[in-house]
């Protein structure tokens, strides 16, 4: 669905027939999705500038159309990515994708299981975990439900990272349409994870313990845009897609 709402070629009927559906609830989900890609590439550039060289991108999807792999090695030659999926389709094509990539790693992971994750001992043979390493959890919280506490989930990563490390993550949120949600819930009820609908308030929790990069936690056209940015009228509301970047002190 994320692929198809970016207008990629990378999706299955069933993939088009679901996002078709989200749109009847939520019509400016594309405009999102684009500018949650465009905020990953913002904060993968704001972060080689930190001096990051790693980044783990968890709930990664195919890494295609200038992933963080792509603008890590334009902004930090030699910097090394980790891309963490659990889908196993994702990771047979991302796989295929990259196998001539030796600085990228595609490996089968779940949030909901963060050790797993964090203590794999392929990640750790390709990322130095003495290190900051960065770690883009974009677009992929809101699927993680609160039975699942996803705060102690993300506190779990984080103790496993370096001093000067960073997590950047988005998150939708329906202060401004909480009437779609249900909708949208719908939707996802035959998904492998379903769709958990959040307010602001409680996104923000997320990145407690963590130095909060300028401009804040704020939504994602907000986030260092480009000096040439206008807001598309669709987003012109007050919170819809929240994004930050915070360092691990």
């Amino acid at each position: 669905m994320y692929d198809y709402f970016l207008g990629g070629k990378d999706n299955l009927p069933v993939d088009r027939e679901a996002a078709q559906q989200v749109l009847r609830f939520v019509p400016e989900v594309p405009i999102g999705i684009r500018e949650n890609r465009a905020f990953l590439q913002r904060a993968v550039r704001y972060l080689a500038g930190q001096g990051i060289r790693q980044f783990l991108d968890i709930g990664a999807g195919l890494p295609t159309q200038r992933n963080v792999h792509q603008v890590a090695g334009e902004y930090a030659p030699g910097a090394r990515t980790v891309y963490v999926d659990n889908d196993p389709q994702v990771l047979a094509h991302a796989r295929a994708l990259l196998q001539d990539s030796p600085l990228v790693l595609v490996a089968e992971g779940d949030l909901r299981e963060p050790g797993h994750i964090m203590d794999n001992p392929d990640i750790r043979a390709h990322l130095d975990f003495s290190q900051p390493i960065a770690v883009l959890m974009l677009a992929i919280v809101h699927f993680i439900p609160d039975s699942d506490a996803p705060k102690d989930i993300i506190a779990r990563v984080t103790r496993s990272l370096a001093p000067g490390s960073y997590l950047a993550l988005s998150h939708v949120v329906i202060d401004e349409r909480p009437t779609a949600a249900p909708g949208v819930e719908r939707v996802y009820q035959s998904a492998s994870a379903p769709f958990v609908p959040r307010l602001s308030s409680q996104v923000t929790p997320f990145f407690d313990g963590l130095e909060i990069a300028d401009p804040g936690i704020v939504n994602l056209h907000e986030w260092r845009p480009d000096s040439d940015y206008v807001t598309p009228p669709l987003l012109q509301i007050a919170s819809y897609f929240l994004c930050g970047v915070g360092r691990v002190p």
